[in-house]
């Protein structure tokens, strides 16, 4: 039953990523957004992976976890590269 709840947890989750992925890709902006934030994400995910190998308890919830620090990696790629953006935008009217 708990494996179950990590499950829904974890699906989730994972729900958000494609859409926050969709969000930083058609708005071409990091404001209000924190890199800090998604790296906190990133390392959460890495703790889930790494806490599944060590206790042996691969099962189908860690291509969960696996999938989603993809995204969370995707989202942060976009959340870069949206920031070099803003500084080139703000540097074009200074």
């Amino acid at each position: 039953m708990a494996e179950l709840f990590e499950v829904f947890m974890v699906v989730l989750f994972g729900v958000s990523w494609p859409l926050n992925i969709m969000k930083s890709i058609k708005s071409r902006t990091a404001k209000g957004r924190s890199i800090f934030f998604v790296i906190c994400i990133m390392v959460g995910y890495l703790c889930g992976i790494v806490s599944k190998i060590l206790s042996g308890t691969i099962t189908y919830v860690f291509i969960f976890y696996c999938l989603n620090l993809v995204m969370v990696g995707v989202d942060l790629g976009f959340c870069i590269r949206n920031m070099k953006w803003d500084k080139m935008e703000s540097m074009k009217y200074n």
